[in-house]
């Protein structure tokens, strides 16, 4: 059943790569496989005042437009309040936590896509102290296939009005990424949903025997 020691794992990728559905099912296999739901989250957000610092980021202000760093910087103010008041506080007690996004989201859109990596490495050192996921699972998708899809959701808010090529800059960060980090495991999210589940099932019961062993 669940370890003494929570594991945190990751849902990653760009707008229309199907991270909800890959949430849902992820959630029910950490379920069966510990006897327990996992703590879900989402990033920026997942605290009462992190939601608010979210709503800063994604919907736009044409009197006042958020500025690269600006947006850079309440990102991780919100990833602090939710590591610190939810994720840590699961983790010591021996729970699974599911995020739907952490910090490699912030190196692939705020590193590669608005080319502030300096910044946002600094800052990353600065509010995560080495703190990462167990696991990662990038859901990879060309970005205009991933926005043709998320815009049949409905309207697209600040961040998926950006120009292409940002989201491009953003991929090549994660598959540059995931290519340097064996605990990121890419995923073609442009397949069928039915094999990317699969894909995702049997990537994640590889590897949650080898989650245990890392205690």
């Amino acid at each position: 059943m669940i370890s003494e020691t929570g594991k945190f794992i990751v849902i990653e990728g760009l707008e229309g790569a199907g991270k909800s559905s890959a949430i849902t099912l992820v959630n029910d296999l950490i379920k069966q496989h510990t006897g327990h739901a996992p703590v879900c989250t989402r990033e920026p957000g997942g605290t009462p005042l992190a939601e608010k610092m979210r709503d800063l980021v994604k919907i736009a202000d044409e009197t006042d437009p958020l500025c690269d760093e600006a947006e850079c910087l309440l990102i991780y103010a919100a990833r602090s309040q939710l590591i610190a008041n939810v994720i840590k506080p699961a983790l010591a007690k021996g729970q699974w936590v599911l995020g739907d996004r952490h910090n490699l989201s912030s190196l692939a859109y705020q590193g590669g896509g608005r080319g502030l990596m300096p910044l946002v490495k600094a800052v990353s050192d600065a509010c995560l102290a080495g703190f990462t996921p167990n696991l990662t699972l990038y859901l990879d998708i060309e970005p205009k296939l991933g926005l043709t899809r998320a815009a049949k959701r409905g309207e697209l808010d600040r961040i998926e009005q950006q120009a292409i090529d940002f989201f491009e800059r953003a991929r090549q960060t994660y598959l540059q990424l995931a290519s340097q980090d064996d605990s990121i495991v890419v995923i073609d999210a442009s397949q069928t949903m039915d094999k990317v589940h699969q894909d995702i099932r049997s990537q994640l019961l590889q590897r949650l025997p080898l989650l245990h062993n890392k205690d």
